[in-house]
Order: C-alpha cells, then structure tokens, then sequence
C-alpha cells in the first residue's frame, strides 16, 4: 500500500515524520534510483527506498521500553559533544530505539523508547493531552508563596500555557519535595515555571506518563513495556 514517505520512514523507525519531511528535502532519501521529493509516496513491498544510501526496512516486530534515564545522560542517539547518550543504556534491547519526548540532561526518570515511529507520533502529537508527572525538589524564600503562584500560572514568558496540578509532598525549612503534573511538555517547562515562581530546582524527576510508570525501576536501567502500555500507546496515535 502507498503512503506518504514521511510516514514510511516515521513507521520504519528511522526518524519522526518531522524530521524525516527534512530528510527528504535535504535529499537523503530516494525511490527507486531517483531522488525524492516532499509529498511523495511510496509502496515499501513494491519500490525500493533508500535512505542515507541504506534500504528502508519495515521491522515486522516493535519493540516498546521504559528506561530510568539518569541524570547526566542527553536524550539522543548521538551527540557531537561526547556527552553520555541514552542510547548506550539500552545497547542490549537488540534493536535501534527511539526516545519518545524528551528529558534535558539534568532530568531523570521515566522516558519511553520505541522503533514504533507512528507510535511515538501519536504520544507527542499537542492534540493529545497526556498527563506527565513530575516529583521536583525545589528551594526557596517562600515555598507557600511560590506553590499559590506555580498553582496559578497561565502563561510562561509570555506564551499560554494549561495550569499544572501542584501537591506538596514534604516541606523542610527553605526546601521542599513537590509534585507536578502538566500535559503539554515545553522545552524545560517545569524549570522555568519554578524559575518564574522564586524555585529553584535541585531535582526533577519524571515517574509517570500517562498510565505508564517508572515504580522501582533502577537508575539508568530499562525494562518492556506491558501489553496494556504498549496498547496505551497506540491508542495515543489513533487519536492523535
């Protein structure tokens, strides 16, 4: 069956449609000897896609992990600048995954990875509001003042964002141990919220996505995915 290319590649597992729409433009990709063009389709059982000079190969089975990313590790498969990658702790998966989302690198917890490319699309997708949960330890001059106004917030720098659900966990003179749930997941949204707030962040770590959560996984190691997160997942790109 024909589908656009953008997809093809997303659904091989090779890069999300976003970034395979500038493969294609950057001429990486070609279908049958010629060079493709954005909007073009293809038929993976029929024509011959190359990417990068390599055979598009659809795997006939996905594979879907969490990983505990540590604090320290940067959310790629590569970096330019030597840093540890999440890729060199899921070596032993036996496949080339994908994180789903981001942590910056001074986050940690939950983080899916997949080679499940339209799954993942479907998670990320804004249309589809899925609740992430955060535990953050933060300090501060005023903790019940900076809770009133996190609680409040409706707008960072500027731009519109949902309120997020904000429970003490543990308050302990200038430091607290909070919890945070937000949807939306803007590049270092709850650091800079906390930043706006008078907080500052010592640790933040995300346990849960959706019903998909990190529970006792050790630091820096992962695990499969349950049939009822995998179906979660899914379901996401359905509706996304």
């Amino acid at each position: 069956m024909r589908e656009r290319l953008q997809k093809l590649i997303s659904a091989g597992g090779i890069a999300s449609r976003r970034a395979a729409e500038r493969m294609i433009q950057d001429g990486r990709v070609a279908v049958n000897g010629e060079t493709a063009t954005l909007g073009m389709s293809a038929d993976p059982e029929a024509d011959e896609i190359l990417v990068d000079g390599s055979p598009l190969r659809m795997p006939s089975r996905r594979t879907y992990i969490v990983l505990n990313k540590p604090r320290g590790y940067v959310t790629t498969l590569r970096d330019d600048r030597g840093r540890p990658t999440v890729a060199e702790l899921t070596e032993g998966v036996g496949g080339r995954l994908y994180p789903v989302g981001r942590l910056d690198m001074d986050s940690e917890g939950l983080l899916i990875m997949t080679d499940d490319g339209e799954a993942a699309n479907g998670l990320m997708h804004p249309s589809h509001q899925v609740d992430k949960l955060y535990t953050v330890f933060v300090q501060g001059k005023d903790i019940p003042g900076s809770i009133v106004q996190l609680r409040a917030m409706d707008s960072l720098e500027g731009e519109p964002i949902s309120p997020a659900r904000v429970t003490v966990i543990e308050r302990k003179g200038d430091g607290a141990e909070i919890q945070i749930t937000i949807h939306e997941g803007k590049n270092r949204q709850i650091r800079r919220m906390c930043k706006a707030c008078g907080l500052h962040v010592s640790r933040l770590i995300r346990v849960a996505e959706g019903p998909v959560l990190l529970g006792e996984l050790p630091s820096g190691k992962w695990r499969r995915m349950t049939a009822d997160e995998i179906s979660f997942l899914k379901n996401c790109n359905k509706k996304g």
